[in-house]
């Protein structure tokens, strides 16, 4: 658990310093574009969501991780509740990778 509340630190400081976009269309459009430099999806997120993601990041090489619940990762925003995230900067992506593995 203490692995996935430094990696929950981490998206909150990326999303303050406006390196993140949530929400199924935001992230769905960043991965499209070219901008995520990784995915985060709740682990409660239903099946249906986490293959589509999966599927669309596994399409255009993006690295995706399954972390933490809705509300955690809600929590991490400053938001209610959000079933996945983009990280958009190639650092921050580094970092949470590093502490996630």
């Amino acid at each position: 658990m203490n692995k996935d509340l430094k990696v929950l630190s981490l998206v909150g400081l990326a999303n303050r310093a406006g390196k993140v976009k949530s929400g199924e269309f935001s992230v769905e459009k960043s991965i499209k574009t070219g901008k995520s430099r990784l995915v985060i999806v709740a682990s409660d997120c239903s099946d249906k969501t986490k293959k589509k993601f999966i599927d669309s990041c596994s399409f255009y090489m993006v690295p995706i991780e399954i972390v933490g619940t809705k509300i955690d990762l809600g929590k991490a925003l400053g938001k209610e509740y959000r079933g996945s995230i983009s990280i958009e900067d190639d650092n921050f992506a580094k970092l949470v990778l590093q502490h996630i593995n």
